[in-house]
């Protein structure tokens, strides 16, 4: 699938506020296919969403654990499926966590060949919206793995393993439970925006220059005409760099709740990775984004996007959640902190793979802009309130750099190793940026 891009628009660089709305009331949940050849998609949308019941596999019909009839593994074998490019693991409550392994391997589509096994991240109930928030507590929640990209594909198998009982370190007879309902989601981003007029051009370079243009973008970025005049106004507000659309994306908006809620200011912006896998081509990464769109929100039942910006291997930054890019829209990335701040996620697995120096560009230029509009010092330090559900109990106050990682917050991998281990130097070139240095 090609992504293109294709909308005209220019936002204000205004860091205008909102007082929250009431969130409308989650869509009720369409009934989901029973597991079949090609079981039918949930709905007419563009794209699709294939959703199957795991079963025990071989000898875990024994059962383990607390739970009557709980099985040790559950999975599917090798099957035929409709075409998909994005795989998740979802159960019924999102509560619970899983405590095990998911691996799948697919079949490409191109040349029917199989993929190894590949590990799908389990710990994902970290991201999500605040306890006691409606998005928190809505009904239609599910507990998910992270999503995992794969490319076009049209056949699956899967495994899912629960890991054995310990204390103290002493292994135990038996295996920790595996969350109820779990079912694979098979995801299809959709064919892409329909291009701009004009004439086509070559797929994007392997690392874009700093503020390049996407190509057949250049009407389907927020420009940066108004950052110079902003910045003189304004000290320490970084340029405001290129950001496509979630219409240039292909954002599908029936899908999402309707209404907008925000924040109060964003003080903190807390830097992720999506977990999904770098085996992506940059002009696929709007298919990588509508993926994820429809698995936070069709899968996992979250009211939109949860991240607020997205970042992909090449730099190019994108529009996350709805809402406007100038304001403090409220997201569903850092669970327990997601009041006054604001989510980045860099599209891919940075756990033993070293972040492009093009990430850090963008995720430097990005806050020194998005941080600048509320007066906040990149390189500084900022106080907020848990809203539990994290390492910290809720009503405690958690002093964060300005420019955080996801584990900061709560015990996660999350946004990997090595680029965890970049933050620093973000953070001192986004100050660069605000021309504080």
């Amino acid at each position: 699938m090609r992504a293109s891009i294709a909308s005209t628009i220019a936002a204000a660089c205004a860091a205008a506020l909102a007082l929250p709305v009431t969130l409308a009331a989650p869509a009720t949940a369409t009934a989901r296919p029973a597991a079949a050849a090609f079981p039918p998609a949930r709905d007419e949308l563009p794209g699709s969403t294939q959703s199957l019941p795991l079963r025990p596999l071989g000898a875990s019909v024994r059962t383990f654990g607390t739970e009557p009839g709980a099985a040790s593994e559950l999975g599917l074998t090798r099957r035929d499926v409709r075409p998909f490019s994005l795989v998740g693991v979802v159960w019924d409550d999102p509560a619970v966590p899983l405590h095990g392994t998911v691996q799948v391997r697919t079949r490409a589509t191109a040349d029917g060949a199989w993929s190894p096994w590949q590990d799908v991240e389990t710990h994902h109930t970290e991201h999500g919206a605040d306890p006691g928030t409606a998005e928190g507590s809505a009904r239609a929640l599910r507990g998910s793995t992270a999503p995992l990209w794969v490319g076009d594909s049209d056949g699956v198998e899967i495994r899912v393993r629960a890991e054995e009982r310990t204390t103290d370190g002493a292994t135990e007879e038996g295996t920790t439970p595996l969350p109820a309902g779990l079912r694979l989601e098979l995801v299809d981003p959709g064919e892409p925006p329909d291009p701009a007029p004009g004439p086509r051009t070559a797929a994007l370079p392997a690392v874009l220059p700093d503020a390049a243009v996407l190509p057949d973008a250049k009407t389907a970025v927020l420009t940066e005409a108004e950052a110079a005049g902003s910045a003189a106004q304004k000290p320490y507000i970084g340029p405001r760099p290129k950001i496509v659309t979630r219409k240039g994306w292909g954002a599908d908006e029936s899908i999402r709740e309707k209404a907008f809620v925000y924040t109060r200011t964003i003080k903190t912006a807390f830097v992720h990775h999506s977990a999904t896998g770098n085996n992506y081509t940059c002009g696929e990464a709007p298919s990588v984004l509508r993926s994820i769109y429809r698995y936070h929100v069709k899968s996992s039942g979250w009211r939109d996007f949860g991240y607020n910006f997205a970042v992909d291997k090449c730099g190019n930054i994108y529009e996350g959640r709805a809402g406007g890019v100038t304001k403090p829209v409220l997201g569903a990335h850092t669970l327990g902190f997601n009041t006054d701040s604001m989510g980045v996620a860099v599209l891919g697995t940075f756990t033993s793979t070293t972040p492009p120096a093009a990430v850090l560009t963008a995720v430097a230029r990005l806050t020194a802009w998005k941080l600048g509009l509320h007066g906040v010092d990149p390189e500084g330090t900022q106080t907020l309130v848990s809203g539990g559900g994290n390492l910290y109990k809720k009503g405690q106050k958690v002093k964060f750099h300005t420019i955080a990682g996801h584990r900061d917050g709560y015990a996660t991998e999350c946004p990997g190793g090595r680029l965890y281990s970049k933050l620093g130097a973000a953070r001192a070139s986004s100050a660069k940026y605000q021309g504080r240095s």
